[in-house]
């Protein structure tokens, strides 16, 4: 399926399913290789990262948690700069190791708020894994520790992220074109 309909707008294969599954698997090794003997606390964002994780953590082989929280920030196919908890996080980071998985860093606002917050919380160390960052369109300075792929800066849809709800389940990276 190279070209794909999802209500309005049609997108292009940009990225397979093949490649996906390499990238994440290149930073689960990552991940393993620095954080052995750290017993870190994964928090995965959702809605979108939820593929991400999964996928990771099938990857990630040492002692570890994980939990959820979901933020929202977008609107359509737009951002819209202001960060909304809708789930929050329930365990405590007091003194842990904290690696944030996030789907998409792209304007780092979201991030930036999750990396305050971490920190306000007693978190002893913080890294981010994301799985798609666009560094045309970062605006905040932020540490990002683990990229899967660094994409350019055009609206996508597939494995965990959206278009209003839609093409999450896609396992293929699909780019607007229409």
């Amino acid at each position: 399926m190279n070209n794909i309909q999802i209500k309005d707008k049609e997108f292009a294969l940009s990225i397979p399913e093949s490649d996906i599954l390499a990238a994440v698997k290149r930073v689960g090794e990552e991940i393993n290789r620095d954080m052995v003997d750290k017993d870190p606390l994964f928090i995965c964002v959702l809605n979108g990262a939820f593929m991400f994780a999964g996928d990771l953590m099938k990857t990630v082989n040492i002692p570890c948690e994980i939990t959820f929280v979901k933020l929202s920030s977008y609107d359509g196919i737009y951002t819209t700069g202001a960060v909304k908890e809708i789930i929050g996080l329930n365990e405590s980071v007091v003194d842990r190791n904290v690696v944030v998985v996030e789907d998409i860093v792209d304007t780092g606002i979201t991030m930036e708020r999750i990396l305050s917050s971490l920190n306000a919380k007693g978190a002893k160390s913080i890294r981010v894994a994301t799985f798609l960052q666009k560094p045309d369109a970062l605006q905040r300075d932020i540490q990002i520790d683990y990229i899967a792929m660094k994409i350019p800066n055009d609206f996508i849809v597939g494995y965990g992220l959206d278009y209003d709800g839609y093409g999450r389940n896609l396992k293929d990276i699909y780019t607007v074109v229409a």
